[in-house]
């Protein structure tokens, strides 16, 4: 059963994969214009100017002189054969040099960002469905409803201003001057965990007090059901019962969230990004789609796209071995 639904899966994802990267290359062209037209607006701007000849020979050595079939069909015949994701005019490097260059930095602070949503939400989300409408419940409910309705890049400049403010020192970036252009050492990686806090706090708040809510509503849900009663009423552990039954099926939305997550560690939050100064990829992706440089824009979208469909998989797989309720079929 596990093997037919795999394989069934794997089938399925091809033509989505297919469709998926048809329609970002579609979206990223659907402003009018070009790279080459954003470019000469831009030296126009700053009092350049560009010959008609000079136009036409941009035009030709980046292929914007061809159809979007033709771009398209040269830009995905390069992903699937040879494993390249073409040129970005806007950095003037391979496309793959660009992402690959700032997509371990994003997984990094994004999945430490996630432990910590998780780390932090699942207890306290246990505690306020057993310690309903108590005094900590209240606390963390309102404090919830704080991280909700805060923005992300709003906190961050808040404590950006606190930290200037009060101590006197900047807390923007990942790396201390001296460490941004130098090789990897002890000294650099531990400057790195320095810095690495403030963005995981930030970027983590707000899904943390989302999920604590969800952990919340959904143990309540199920703490008042038959079985839950059936299996007090014959002396089970509180404790034991507690976390063998209902805190398991109450863990539903944190394992389908799984499915969300992969791309999340990829995107980074662009806007919290670039308050905090981050060399990830969020930002990049905000260049690209402002100076549409198509392959740069597009390649990113379909690297999100692609890590959507496999998370959703993962997250159908581990829903069914955690609820014996869902079946594969």
């Amino acid at each position: 059963m596990l093997g037919r639904y795999l394989l069934r899966r794997l089938l399925y994802m091809i033509p989505t994969l297919i469709a998926i990267s048809l329609v970002s290359f579609i979206i990223v062209q659907l402003p009018p214009g070009d790279f080459l037209d954003s470019y000469i607006a831009t030296l126009e701007s700053d009092g350049g100017a560009v010959s008609g000849a000079e136009i036409e020979r941009l035009r030709e050595r980046y292929a914007l002189d061809r159809t979007m079939v033709e771009q398209y069909l040269h830009w995905i015949t390069g992903i699937v054969t040879r494993g390249d994701f073409g040129w970005s005019f806007q950095f003037q490097r391979p496309v793959s040099d660009v992402l690959w260059g700032r997509i371990g930095l994003t997984f990094l602070v994004t999945f430490c960002s996630l432990i910590f949503v998780y780390v932090v939400a699942f207890p306290i989300g246990v505690y306020s469905a057993v310690r309903k409408y108590s005094l900590g419940d209240y606390a963390f409910t309102f404090l919830g409803f704080i991280g909700l309705a805060v923005p992300n890049f709003l906190l961050a400049l808040v404590l950006m201003w606190i930290s200037l403010a009060w101590f006197g020192q900047s807390v923007g970036g990942l790396f201390s001057p001296e460490f941004e252009d130098a090789p990897w050492s002890m000294a650099k990686f531990l400057d790195f965990l320095a810095h690495l806090w403030i963005p995981v706090i930030i970027i983590g708040t707000a899904s943390t007090a989302g999920m604590i809510r969800i952990m919340r509503a959904n143990l309540l849900d199920e703490l008042h059901k038959p079985y839950v009663e059936t299996a007090r009423a014959k002396g089970l552990p509180e404790r034991r019962l507690l976390l063998k039954y209902p805190v398991r099926l109450a863990l539903n939305p944190f394992v389908s969230q799984v499915g969300w997550e992969l791309p999340t560690l990829v995107s980074g939050a662009a806007i919290t990004s670039i308050v905090l100064n981050l060399p990830t990829t969020g930002p990049v992706l905000l260049i690209a789609l402002k100076s549409q440089d198509m392959y740069l824009a597009g390649s990113f979208i379909m690297i999100l796209s692609v890590l959507t469909v496999i998370g959703t998989l993962i997250s159908d797989l581990l829903l069914a071995w955690l609820d014996p309720r869902i079946q594969y079929g």
